[in-house]
């Protein structure tokens, strides 16, 4: 038995507090950022259909769907092409940005790997028509199986924390942890584990997130499997604070995550797309910006994508000169234990300060 299992339910070494009341008092209190009634977009040009063993693609496609490309495989994180993130076609949140790939566009996908069973990340209907279209291997965290069975996927793999799988002979990704929870019912709140990724490839590796606040599993990741090449973090949905801050990075705690994990990269995630926190849609990016300049963090570290945007890990002989400092940093990071700041827990409900460090 996982030590993070206590038979019934999973659970997070350094607990997320919040309960149905925390909830209902940030339902009565809300302070909704803007949201664009709809962005229209062009769909980007198709992705090409495999990419070699030396070469690493990501797509950008929507909130935490990400297309990752190498070694012929093609593997999409959290896939969502449904109009909301909700268990209703008639309610909950609503898209506000077309995804940057359209459906039929997608090259054959090889594996998809889902973080956790949150309505936002795990959307069904998308996963039915990928398995029906691709006939993927579908990787998910522990507890997940049955749901994904309800919908009729049966090629399901089931992986706990640290665990491996191998993805061909080439790539393999590891389930890793994640300062999260789970829910889709009413009675099922951590019955299912939730968890990060962790994509080791000839042409670099990529650490995929999912939904987590901070803690120190980013230095244990980064001891136990290296330093990522690009790190896919979360920026959205991390107002208000006082709420949102054990299970979601703000956009400065992403660039400290960055450092913790030592990753070359960061490719922002969770942000634009659908309205789940209630900071406004282009907040995060904005508040990811000013982090930057008052950090100094140089713009080409951070890949701050469209939908539908992609960027190429640049090939290691390239990069390896100019990663001294950024290492050095990242290094450095690894002696800070830092969850939660004094002006986190300061932050007044319905204040909106322009970032948080």
């Amino acid at each position: 038995m996982t030590d993070h299992y206590d038979g019934r339910r999973f659970h997070n070494p350094n607990p997320v507090r919040r309960g149905f009341f925390d909830f209902l008092r940030w339902q009565m209190s809300r302070d909704p950022g803007e949201w664009k009634r709809r962005l229209a977009a062009s769909p980007a040009p198709s992705p090409p259909q495999a990419l070699p063993s030396e070469r690493l693609r990501l797509t950008f496609v929507n909130h935490a769907t990400v297309l990752v490309q190498t070694a012929g495989l093609n593997v999409l994180t959290d896939p969502h092409w449904s109009e909301r993130a909700s268990p209703l076609s008639w309610a909950g949140p609503r898209r506000h940005r077309p995804p940057g790939v359209r459906f039929e566009a997608l090259p054959p996908i090889h594996a998809v790997l889902v973080s956790h069973n949150h309505y936002d990340h795990m959307d069904l209907p998308t996963l039915r028509r990928l398995a029906a279209a691709h006939d993927p291997r579908f990787i998910v965290p522990l507890g997940n199986r049955r749901t994904l069975a309800s919908a009729g996927i049966t090629r399901v793999v089931e992986l706990d924390w640290w665990e491996p799988y191998a993805l061909s002979g080439a790539v393999t990704v590891h389930a890793v942890p994640a300062r999260h929870w789970s829910k889709r019912g009413l009675l099922d709140t951590n019955k299912a584990l939730w968890a990060g990724f962790y994509l080791a490839s000839p042409a670099g590796s990529v650490y995929f997130a999912g939904d987590t606040g901070m803690g120190d599993h980013f230095q244990a990741i980064r001891r136990r499997l290296g330093a990522p090449g690009v790190a896919l973090l979360p920026i959205g949905a991390y107002l208000p604070r006082w709420f949102m801050q054990p299970m979601h990075t703000s956009p400065s705690e992403a660039l400290e995550a960055q450092r913790r994990v030592g990753a070359r990269y960061l490719l922002p995630i969770h942000h634009g797309t659908f309205p789940v926190g209630d900071d406004g849609q282009e907040e995060p990016v904005r508040d990811l910006r000013r982090a930057m300049r008052r950090q100094g963090v140089p713009e080409e570290r951070v890949w701050i994508l469209g939908n539908g945007e992609s960027r190429v890990l640049p090939a290691a002989r390239f990069r390896a000169a100019r990663d001294d400092t950024f290492q050095r940093q990242s290094r450095a990071a690894d002696t800070s234990t830092r969850t939660s700041t004094p002006k986190d827990a300061k932050i007044a409900k319905n204040k909106r300060p322009s970032d948080y460090p």
